[in-house]
C-alpha cells in the first residue's frame, strides 16, 4: 500500500472525544502535499493515527452549512 502524507494546516475545533481519548475533529488538512481541504474524522492522541473521515472543499462546507442551517433542531 503506498505511502501518504498529511499535514494539519490549521486545528479547528473538537466535536467530541470518547473514553479511549481519540477525539473527532474538525480541522484544515493537506493530503500528499495538495491543496488544504476542510476535515471531519476521528484523531487518536496527538494527532498520530486517524479514523476515517470526509474531506470538503470550501464550497461543500458552505453548502453543508446551509442544510444544517436549514434544520429544525
Amino acid at each position: 500500500m503506498p505511502e501518504f502524507k498529511y499535514e494539519i494546516v490549521e486545528q479547528i475545533g473538537v466535536l467530541s472525544e470518547n473514553s479511549n481519548g481519540w477525539s473527532r475533529e474538525v480541522n484544515y488538512v493537506s493530503w500528499n502535499g495538495r491543496d488544504p481541504k476542510y476535515d471531519i474524522r476521528d484523531w487518536a492522541p496527538g494527532n498520530e493515527k486517524m479514523g476515517k473521515g470526509i474531506s470538503l472543499s470550501k464550497e461543500e462546507l458552505k453548502a453543508l452549512k446551509e442544510i444544517i442551517n436549514s434544520l429544525e433542531l
